[in-house]
């Protein structure tokens, strides 16, 4: 369980590092004052200062922050945030979440990289059975299944399933000549039909990009989904964790080894990224919503209202995390 918590650490201020180091490299290159670069909260455990700015490393590993001249009050320097082009200001706050969604994006497309995608190309023939006893070989490309034709290795699975005789017939190009072949099927375990034979991966870095960018895109419509039933009330605040759940979760997918880490880490990046754009006060995207109403409404929100307004968002949200943690340890913990 300790080095759970140590993977849990290492993933929350690694994600809040890629988090804050948007927000910090982009106002750095729209020119706006950066006063402090925070990583965790709370006291200090050690820091240094460099230039105009100074680092520092917090002892609780539940956040982070880039703490920039006139983001929450007024300032009269010309570098402060609030003096700073609407423009200027909605790219610093978007690129945090920005970090994050590449940073899932990047884990996703290494965990393909490494794995490889599947072709339709044969890798390896299960001895004992029906492909093996039909002469198929490791190398074979397979064109069609039952005159079907296969574009894809899910195509060679859903045609294999859906074979309605004992026997399929396999056309294959083997050495730049098509075969034509005839192979038995055998019932898994499971209940699928197999022939035994595993696709041969492929690791190639565009495939593998395009893999990371759809499963980005396809979780992030899940969680889009989900929120909006949450917020209309068909979904459950159940079906949250906070931090305790986090780190329960993160025990559950190491026991299955680092890929199952990777690709947690990959969800939790995402829904850092999806959470923190949400225009909701405290968050970037409550900011970017006040940035907006304040371009057609000029000062009638002061800077000092506008803050008092996220700090109060900012209180909500701490209380919602001791509501989670209690549910946590309620589910994870006593249960």
């Amino acid at each position: 369980m300790i080095l759970t918590v140590i993977y849990a650490i290492l993933i929350f201020c690694l994600l809040i590092f890629v988090h804050e180091l948007g927000h910090f490299t982009t106002a750095k290159l729209v020119g706006i004052r950066v006063n402090e670069f925070s990583i965790g909260m709370g006291p200090q455990l050690c820091h240094f200062q460099r230039g105009e700015t100074e680092y520092s490393l917090r002892a609780f590993p539940i956040g982070g922050y880039v703490k920039m001249e006139g983001e929450d009050e007024d300032s009269e320097d010309e570098r402060a945030f609030n003096n700073r082009p609407a423009w200027a200001r909605a790219l610093v706050l978007i690129a945090g979440s920005f970090m994050n969604l590449l940073s899932a994006v990047l884990i996703i497309t290494i965990m393909v990289l490494v794995v490889g995608t599947a072709t339709t190309t044969v890798g390896q023939v299960s001895r004992g059975m029906p492909a093996e006893a039909a002469g198929i070989q490791a190398g074979d490309r397979i064109l069609t299944i039952d005159g079907a034709p296969v574009e894809e290795w899910t195509d060679v699975n859903r045609l294999v399933g859906e074979a309605q005789g004992e026997t399929v017939q396999i056309a294959v190009e083997r050495d730049g000549k098509e075969l034509s072949l005839e192979s038995g099927v055998a019932v898994s375990e499971d209940g699928r039909k197999v022939i035994g034979i595993m696709t041969e991966p492929r690791h190639a870095v565009w495939p593998a990009v395009q893999s990371g960018v759809l499963c980005i895109a396809d979780w992030t419509k899940q969680m889009v989904s989900y929120l909006g039933q949450l917020f209309t009330g068909k979904g459950s605040m159940e079906d949250l964790v906070g931090p305790v759940g986090i780190v329960s979760l993160i025990n559950d997918q190491a026991k299955n080894g680092f890929l199952y880490v990777a690709n947690f880490m990959a969800l939790i990046s995402l829904n850092l990224a999806i959470i923190n754009m949400l225009p909701l006060p405290a968050l970037d995207g409550g900011r970017v919503l006040f940035l907006i109403i304040r371009c057609f409404t000029g000062k009638a929100i002061s800077d000092e209202t506008e803050a008092k307004i996220h700090f109060a968002g900012l209180i909500l949200f701490f209380l919602l995390m001791i509501y989670l943690i209690v549910q946590d340890v309620g589910r994870f913990i006593i249960h």
